[in-house]
Order: structure tokens, then sequence, then C-alpha cells
């Protein structure tokens, strides 16, 4: 929770009272009749009880820093009298206890501790009462205090990661590492759930965390080398080669050993834009889960959060929706807030006396927040043990607010004192957690005072080069796509099985005719296969290699446009209602007497166990489906993961995983991806939104073989180019332009079957329409990427015909299909067919500033022939791209194809 950090003040958004117009005693006591069900509690007991259920986590003592308990507005919250109870009540007319007691003082006591001390319960947004009844009953059962020895490892723990931060500061004053100082016990945390979650099974965890205490749990949690983690700080670094990112940026994987055996710990890499990571790991879990096969459950996602970042940032919410859609739910992920209390450099603007926390945005998926002080260790690993433990019960999302606060400022090179100085006068004087945690062990005879000095004084003399016995750094072990090849030639049997449908299923008319359609061209290889069916070919030859295909993304499961139909839907009445969604995963058959399934994937036909088919309708977003789809596919290396964005330039909004991620993630952290990105384009006088793509900001970010960016132009091309990339062993993100409705429908674009299974993509199409004879006879090569290609042979056929310009029959039109990267030597080869050629054009539908020209003109003056031009032929530089207007767009596009073809 992020509050004013005005410590003046004594009610601060955890202990605020109550809004004026809500009353405790009014209270349901549904869920407090659950502590005893056999109790005849009193009147005003099951009230009592409820009310610290509901409103106990708003007077906790949480916060390290603030000031002592305003017990005047507990008091009043709770009071007795308000009950219509009195201190010697009993609890029971039968004399039973409830939670160990049996008068009403002691049951207000022992309720004020259970929830208004240092770990507190906020229920407010669990809307289901077996989950309510569930944490009553966890909640407020015995915890009893950790044994010498436990407390004794505990406080070492502490030591270690208090004593990095110091050593660290001391020999690096000036290095930004973005200390975990006020919240050491995070690593307890991080311990206590991986040893909780091997305890049930879990074998495998996926983390992301923030910048915040990231080279601590590189150091003491995943046992990265100390030396390189500290050559990054060094002025003059032993091998600033490998410093390809910033170190408070870096993942790794490693083995952690727990009490209950070894497990997978990987923590993902991220930039600063902290919560991007988010959806990320969640993708990486969803992988993990799916590769686990019947035991899913082997797998956990914890992720970390900062306050203000988690409060603030949209990805947040668009990733929690996410994980409520079947097909993205990963069996609930472990949210931990560390709350610094701060924003950047100021307080947070919360206002503290609503009971508004940082981890409301948690309440659209009904998630329970544990809110802990930082500074009781033991509080904290409580927590942990809890959230483990209701995850596993209920797959779903919980929250530990861990709320500390920051001793230093924002970054080491901050001056908190600009901001904050009542605060940050006061931070010198405040007691680190280990000698807080000490004191307390001491002061309950649970350790010596000499025992306890010298594990303290680990702090300041702490050695970094002691090695840590609990994990291991790993290299990632993950085997690369194996070279596959998918079977080509003869596709009547693929044909055949795509048409055959399930027995009683009715499909619409539109699908009745394309499994018609399917079953004459598995007779007739010379009949053309649109867009759809080449689509669905590739990817039932890919499943048949056994890779796995996951497609994701708006309406994926019919295509925007129509241009899929993976999901078929029975049209007659009689269905069953319990379909699935999420195709491939076997549609679910109906009731016997009912017969047909509800929905029908064609392509479930070659699914398997070892090559999986998810087509998955995702949120109406793009941010946090891209990011989840690149964590899935850095994770998956065996499955082909496509996302596809409803509109080309609809990708803008999810910006941050182009240039942050896909672009740059195996430069800087050797994270791979083969992610598939789908891209529909084209411009169609629909107006800029829906047409310009972006195509010259996607060209920019290509560089050092970071990226494959196509644009075919035919619908072979289009199955060749993802049969490709699927079977390719070196992985790269591909990013595909994609036909809209004129390209889809344009029959010259439809490949023939026979065409189809034989050809494998080729980077530049050259003109099949000039033979070798009539090369030597060409003056001009227009070239040209996607569907403006068609509207080219349409002018070169009507121009030739009428001889309204005489180097019409001169002119070859050829396809560059790839442009990234640039086929060099592809299209030097299509050039060297043609010796007398004097003029090369470069023809794009774009505008000048928004298609490719900036990015091909270096290329093409390269390859340009001895004595020829370069020209360029595009839409004039607009702010806003394509036109909205129909009109104008046909003018605009006859103009710029006259313009190609001017002498």
């Amino acid at each position: 929770m992020s509050v004013n950090t005005s410590f003046g003040r004594h009610a601060w958004a955890l202990r605020c009272r109550f809004d004026r117009d809500t009353d405790p005693s009014d209270a349901s006591a549904s869920s407090a009749a659950s502590t005893s069900s056999s109790a005849r509690l009193r009147p005003g007991i099951a009230a009592l009880i409820e009310a610290f259920r509901q409103h106990g986590h708003r007077h906790a003592r949480l916060d390290p820093l603030g000031d002592a308990l305003d017990e005047s507005g507990a008091d009043d919250a709770f009071n007795l009298l308000r009950f219509g109870l009195r201190p010697d009540d009993a609890v029971a007319d039968d004399g039973t206890m409830v939670l160990g007691v049996a008068e009403a003082a002691a049951l207000h006591r022992r309720l004020g501790a259970l929830y208004c001390g240092s770990l507190t319960l906020d229920l407010s947004a669990v809307r289901d009462e077996s989950r309510r009844a569930w944490w009553s009953a966890r909640f407020e059962s015995d915890d009893a205090p950790l044994s010498a020895d436990a407390a004794s490892a505990l406080l070492r723990r502490l030591a270690r990661v208090e004593g990095w931060e110091r050593h660290l500061a001391r020999r690096f004053p000036h290095g930004k590492r973005f200390s975990l100082e006020g919240n050491e016990a995070l690593l307890p945390l991080l311990d206590t759930l991986l040893e909780a979650a091997v305890a049930q099974g879990v074998d495998q965890v996926l983390v992301g965390m923030p910048h915040r205490g990231r080279v601590n749990v590189l150091a003491n949690l995943m046992g990265h080398p100390v030396d390189a983690l500290i050559d990054y700080f060094e002025p003059a670094p032993a091998h600033p080669e490998r410093q390809r990112d910033l170190v408070y940026h870096l993942g790794g994987t490693s083995r952690v050993q727990t009490a209950h055996g070894a497990v997978r710990l990987r923590l993902a890499s991220n930039p600063s834009h902290l919560q991007s990571v988010y959806p990320v790991v969640v993708g990486m879990a969803r992988a993990a889960r799916s590769a686990a096969g019947d035991r899913p459950e082997r797998c956990m996602a914890v992720v970390m959060h900062g306050d203000a970042a988690f409060a603030g940032q949209g990805v947040v919410m668009e990733t929690l929706a996410l994980g409520l859609k079947q097909g993205y739910e990963v069996g609930g992920v472990i949210h931990v807030v560390i709350n610094n209390q701060l924003g950047f450099t100021e307080p947070n603007p919360m206002d503290a006396t609503s009971a508004r926390y940082c981890t409301d945005a948690t309440r659209g998926v009904d998630a329970p927040v544990l809110r802990v002080h930082a500074d009781d260790p033991e509080a904290v690993l409580r927590a942990a043990r809890l959230a483990v433990d209701y995850r596993a019960r209920f797959g779903t999302d919980v929250v530990i607010d861990l709320v500390g606060y920051r001793r230093l400022g924002h970054s080491e090179h901050d001056v908190p004192l600009l901001t904050s100085p009542a605060l940050y006068r006061r931070m010198p004087a405040k007691a680190g957690v280990t000698a807080l945690y000490a004191e307390r062990l001491t002061a309950d005879k649970r350790l010596l005072v000499e025992d306890v000095a010298a594990i303290v004084a680990e702090v300041d003399a702490f050695d970094p080069t002691r090695p840590l016995d609990s994990a291991a750094p790993l290299v990632d072990d993950a085997t690369p796509t194996s070279e596959k090849r998918a079977p080509i030639g003869d596709l009547h049997d693929v044909l055949e099985a795509l048409a055959q449908l399930p027995e009683g299923f009715e499909p619409h008319d539109l699908l009745r005719d394309q499994a018609s359609r399917w079953r004459g061209m598995a007779d007739d290889a010379r009949r053309p296969a649109d867009w759809c069916t080449a689509e669905t070919l590739a990817w039932a030859q890919v499943l048949r290699a056994g890779v796995g295909v996951r497609i994701s993304g708006l309406d994926v499961q019919r295509g925007t446009f129509l241009h899929r139909h993976a999901v078929w839907h029975h049209q007659g009445r009689e269905v069953d209602t319990g379909s699935l969604s999420v195709a491939g995963e076997g549609e679910k058959r109906g009731d016997p007497r009912i017969g047909a399934p509800s929905t029908w994937t064609p392509l479930s036909r070659f699914a398997s166990e070892g090559a999986r088919l998810e087509v998955v309708n995702s949120l109406l977003a793009e941010e946090a489906v891209l990011g989840f789809e690149y964590g899935h596919s850095v994770q998956a290396r065996d499955v082909m993961t496509v996302w596809e964005a409803q509109f080309g330039d609809f990708v803008n909004g999810a910006q941050v995983y182009l240039d942050q991620y896909l672009s740059s993630g195996e430069e800087k952290w050797g994270d791979t991806s083969a992610l598939t990105v789908l891209l529909p384009h084209g411009y169609e006088g629909v107006g800029p939104e829906h047409s310009n793509g972006f195509l010259a900001r996607l060209l920019q970010l290509c560089g050092a073989d970071n990226l494959r960016v196509a644009m075919p132009s035919t619908s072979g091309q289009y199955a060749a180019l993802l049969q490709r990339q699927a079977l390719d062993p070196v992985r790269k993100p591909l990013i595909v332009m994609t036909p809209k409705a004129v390209l889809l429908a344009e029959p010259r674009s439809h490949t023939p079957i026979g065409v189809l299974a034989a050809r494998g993509f080729e980077p530049v199409l050259d003109d099949d329409t000039v033979d070798d004879a009539q090369a030597g006879g060409v003056r001009r090569i227009v070239l040209s990427s996607g569907k403006v290609h068609y509207d080219l042979l349409s002018a070169r056929q009507a121009m030739a015909g009428s001889l309204a310009d005489p180097m019409a029959g001169a002119t070859a039109l050829v396809r560059v299909e790839q442009l990234y990267p640039f086929p060099r030597e592809a299209l030097a080869a299509v050039l060297q067919r043609y010796p007398l050629v004097e003029e090369i054009v470069w023809t794009q539908e774009e505008t000048r500033n928004q298609g490719p020209w900036h990015f091909v003109r270096d290329e093409l003056e390269a390859l340009l022939p001895t004595g020829a031009r370069l020209r360029e032929v595009s839409r004039a530089v607009t702010a806003a791209g394509a036109t909205a207007s129909p009109v104008i767009h046909r003018w605009q596009q006859a103009e710029l194809v006259r313009r190609a073809f001017l002498t």
C-alpha cells in the first residue's frame, strides 16, 4: 500500500477509521459462525468477530516508520459497547470457547492481535464465501513462534541480505544498485515461498521483479557469481564486453535447494518499464504449465511489483484481466508488492483517509491481500506460507503487500531530503531489520545475547566471497527447436481430414462451402488456395512435423476479416453449452443424446500430445497480450507462438514490447524468441488507424540480424513463410504484414494447391510473365511489396493494351517479399536477368515517411546496375498517414500507379 508519508499523522491508510456511515455492529455474522459452528454465541459476538475480519486491516500496525497506533481510533472502531458487550461477558451461552478464549475482553484482545498486528488480512475484494471461510479458518489458527534454531537461521539470512547492501555501499558509494534497504525481509519471504511450493510438488518457479533489490536477489537467492555482479560497479570492469545491459535489469536461471528439495528458478530479465515484465512472466508460466502435461501444478509464477508502478501502470490491469480468460490462466499468481510508501521521489498522493491501497488493482480479480510489516520477519514468513497454500487450494491470485520503507532515495544518486525532509532527517536513526529482530529474540529469550551479537556483527563484516549452499546458477539448458521437416508434396490426405466434420455437426453455410472446396482441392491440385486455406495447411504441416502451435489475439478463432475460421460453431439448436473457448484442447463433446460438439476445430485432427494446438481469443487489448505471448515464446521452444493484431497499426499500443523485448531481448539478455507477430496491413481508404501499420517504425528496429520482417503477396508465400518460421532451428522473431480485405479477396494472390505444396518461401519473386528471352528487352524494373503489386500488374496490362506507355511492355514487376534481413543476394540474382535495365522504381502504397523506402534505399543503391537510375514512388508525406476517404484513396492509388510507369 502506498501512503502519504507525513508521519506526524496518526491515521494513515492502514489504520483509518470506518466510513461515517459504517457501523461494525451491523456486520454480517455468516462467516463468523464458522469459527465455532457448534457454539451458541452471545448476541454481538459474531458481529465483533466479523468486524475485525472486515476492517481489522485498516487498524493494523504495519508501518516500520510510523508513530504508535492510534489507540483511540482502534478502541472506537471495536469498542465492546458498540456491540452490546461487556468485558466479562461469556462469548457463548453454553460456555464454549472461541479462538481459545471464553470472555469478550479476551476475545477482543485475541482478534486485535490477529487482525491489527504486524500481519493483517484484507478480504474486501473476495466475494466467494468458501474462500472467505478458508481464510478465516487459516488466519485465526495458532501460529507458534520460530524455534531457536529456525530463528537463528532467519537472523543470519537477514544479516547476509543487509550486509550485502552495506558492502556495496562502502565499496561503491556512487554505484546505482536500487538498494533493498528497508525491505530486506523480501529475501526470507522468497525463501519461504519456494520452500512451501516445493513441499506441494512445484519444481519450477518463474519470477519477475522491478529494479529494487534485484542485485541482492541475484546474489543471495540465485547464487549468481558475486565477482560477475561486482564487475558491473567497477570503474574499470574486467569484462566490459559482457555488460550488454544494466545489472539491475538482468535475469537468470538457478537451481535452488530447499528443505523439501530443489526447484528450478528463473528470474526474467526486464527493462526499466517495470511492470512490463508481469505479462512476460505469466506467458512463461503458461508455456511451462503446458509443457508439464497432466501436472501443470508443478509450475508457479511469482511477480514482484513496486507500489507506485503497480497502482499506476495500465499493463497491470490488462494482465490481471487476461488471467481470467481461458487459454491464459496459470493457476494463480503470487504477487509481492515491495512497498516503499514512496513513488518516484515523493510521497504517493493516494488519500490516506479513504483506505485506498496500491493493491486495489487486484480487486477486479477478487484477490485477497496479506499486508505485513517488513520489520517483522516472522510475520513475513507466515504471510508467504499462507499465500502459497491459498494459491494451491483455489488456483487464483493472491497478494502480499510487504510494507517497508526506502532507506535511501529512489536510487543511490538521489537526494531524498529535497522532497521528503521530515522523513529522511529521521532515517539515520532508524535501526535495520537485523538489529530489530535480534533485539526481539533476546527479549523473549529464544537466543542468547552473545550469540545474537555475533550474528549482527556479520552485517558490517560481510564477506561477499562466501558462497551460498542453497543455489547454483544454471546455463539455460533448454534445447533449441530441432531441425524438423514438415511433409510436403501431396496434400490430399490433409485436405480430406480438414473437410471431415464430426457426426451431427452443422456448420454455418459459409463453412460448409469451405469444407466442400477443401474436398475439391484434394482431388485437383490446380485449384487455388485462398489465404485461409493456405494458412490452415501451413499449421497442419507444422503440427504434423511435431511442432505445437499457439495463436492468440483478438478474435483470432475466426479472424477479424473472416480470414481464418479456425473454430467452427455448431449451428443446430441442440448444442453442448459447456463447449470450450480454447480451440485445440479437445472440443468438448455433447451428451450422447445431443450428439454434436458445440465447436469444432478442423486443425485439432493434426494435434498430438507432443504438438499441442491452442487458438485463443484474447482481451480487447494489445500490450499485455503481446507481452504474454513474448514470454510464452521465450519459454516454449517447441511451440510456434503467434500473436495477431486486429489491425497492423494497433500494435503501437504494445510498442514497449517491440522496442525493449522482441527487437533487443536476445542481444541484451540472451533470451531467444521465435514469436510470430501478424499485423494486417494495406491501404484501403479506411482511415489512419486501420491502415498504416507503421512499417517504417518496425524496420527502424531492425539491426544485427535481430528480426525478420516480411510482406508476402500470395497465399502460398504466406504459408511457406509460416512453415519456415516454425521449423527453423535459428530462433528469431518474425513480423508479417498480412493482408486485409482487398488482398484477401484478390484471386491472383491465391496459389494453386500443387504450387503451394512444392515451393518454399522465396524472399524475392521475379516477374513470372517475363521469360529469359524477353528479359533482354526490359528497360524498367518496378519493385514493390504487398498488395500494390496487383494494382501495378493491372495497370501494366491496361497500358500495354492501349500503348499509353511504350515502355509498359518493357517493364518487369518484381516483388520484395522479405524486407529484413534484406535479401541482397536473391534480389541481385533477379536483377542480373535484366542486363539492359535503365531504371529501377521502388513503389510503395504507404506514405513516404511510413513505408519501407528510407530503409531499402541504401540497399537498392548498392545493387543498382551500372548506368541505371533509382526512383521512388509513394504517397506524399503526411502526419496521420492513410486517408479515411475511399474516394481520395482510389484517386491516390491510381496516381501512385501512374507515376510508377512514368518515363
